[in-house]
């Protein structure tokens, strides 16, 4: 099928002015929250998203109503974070939604908003996104002006404030309670849960985070109903998704596909393929953090939630890496820890130290002074960091780490067997050893 088949999401992608209110209600925009605000309770707009099966499209994928539902009747007051801090190396798929249609976030999330009842949100945005960052900003005054935000918002006695707050740059604030905190004006580290957010987060009230892609895809199931969802995807993957495809593909970029896709289709039917004169090794689906699968694990999986986590891996935020047999898999791995360590927040042992020993010993690996008891090593490391820390930062390091040294350890024994060969001749680019 064409990828013009499903456009739920993103059928404004790539248009001049998609960004435009004028061109979001022509085509419409806001139609849906005038459908809520006209005659529904915000327990049917829950019920609704609920029976969609719409799954949270930052990574986890726990079920969005439900999420919702924790929210305690009879709260006096209830915060709402809409979470743009794309940070998750891979992973472009927001920023799409923001900069070509920011409206149909806007819109999906005054509804969500309505639906637990929150009278205050924040657009939460990565602060590497300068020019994201205004054009939101412009979309939400626009917003304001045409009476979709303040107060009674189109008559209905519903008051909501939205407002667009910048981040600093740190990767943990995509956590959910690192985010909140970061707002406060603490340290943008994770707490420790439970307490959860929709019980006790932002000033201690009940908080709901949902990711960008979550909140844009409830005006179509308010639009069109949840059975109009469902004829997406699969059971209990419903719906579409977007990817965010980099790497020697030959039309990389972001799609919206249904859920339960063949990755051989999407691969040679959506993407073409690979570029002239390369092949495929291997392909993170979901993000960095998630487990790398070979060529051949890949091609027999679907794009879902259940086929993936069958392979052995996630589909997580839908960053898809697709990566060419000339790559160096020790050295994207270790690109990868370098990362992990440098945005550890530092408040976990085992993530503070643990993502630091995974870096310098694949480091030490490519620079020629490795030995087979180096393998052993991280795989100890591993074992003291999965699990066992506040957030799954740690986690994000200790599964693409795992997943490379088994399904590629002969090229990790080869930087052994050459270092033992050669004696102790150092392999490190210039000036990367000091680094």
């Amino acid at each position: 099928m064409s990828p013009n088949d499903y456009r739920m999401l993103s059928a404004r992608f790539g248009r001049r002015d998609g960004h435009k209110l004028a061109v979001y209600e022509a085509e419409g925009g806001y139609r849906a929250l005038r459908k809520v605000l006209g005659g529904m309770s915000p327990a049917q707009v829950r019920e609704e998203v609920k029976a969609a099966g719409l799954r949270g499209r930052g990574g986890a994928g726990f079920p969005a109503g439900v999420k919702w539902g924790f929210v305690p009747e009879g709260a006096d007051q209830v915060y709402f974070f809409v979470n743009a801090d794309e940070s998750e190396p891979g992973t472009f798929k927001d920023r799409y939604l923001l900069d070509y249609d920011p409206h149909q976030t806007i819109e999906g999330t005054i509804i969500s908003c309505y639906a637990v009842r929150a009278s205050l949100c924040f657009v939460y945005i990565r602060g590497e996104f300068g020019w994201l960052i205004d054009r939101v900003q412009k979309a939400v005054d626009e917003a304001y002006a045409a009476g979709y935000l303040g107060r009674d918002i189109l008559g209905s006695g519903y008051d909501l404030e939205m407002i667009v707050h910048k981040g600093a740059g740190a990767y943990i604030c995509g956590e959910e309670t690192g985010l909140i905190n970061s707002v406060t004006g603490t340290k943008g580290q994770p707490s420790i849960k439970p307490p959860f957010p929709a019980v006790s987060g932002f000033l201690g009230k009940p908080t709901i985070v949902n990711n960008v892609e979550t909140v844009a895809s409830v005006p179509f199931i308010v639009n069109e109903g949840a059975a109009a969802y469902r004829a997406f995807g699969t059971e209990k993957s419903p719906g579409t998704k977007l990817f965010s495809v980099s790497g020697p593909v030959k039309r990389p970029g972001v799609y919206e596909i249904p859920l339960g896709l063949p990755f051989r289709e999407f691969f040679n039917d959506w993407l073409g393929g690979m570029t002239d004169g390369e092949k495929l090794k291997a392909v993170i689906v979901g993000g960095s953090s998630v487990p790398v699968l070979s060529a051949g694990e890949i091609m027999n999986c679907n794009l879902d939630y259940e086929s993936l986590g069958q392979a052995g891996t996630m589909l997580g935020s839908g960053g898809m890496i697709v990566i060419p047999e000339s790559s160096d898999m020790v050295e994207l791995i270790q690109v990868l820890m370098h990362f992990y360590f440098d945005e550890s927040c530092g408040q976990c042992t085992p993530c503070r130290e643990g993502t630091g020993w995974l870096h310098r010993i694949v480091k030490r690996l490519r620079g020629g002074e490795g030995t087979a008891e180096d393998l052993d090593l991280l795989e100890h490391v591993c074992n003291g960091m999965m699990g066992l820390t506040i957030c799954p930062l740690a986690d994000a390091a200790v599964m693409p780490m795992r997943s490379f040294l088994a399904g590629f350890r002969p090229e990790f024994e080869a930087l052994i067997q050459e270092t033992a060969s050669a004696g102790p001749q150092s392999r490190w680019p210039r000036g990367e050893r000091e680094a």
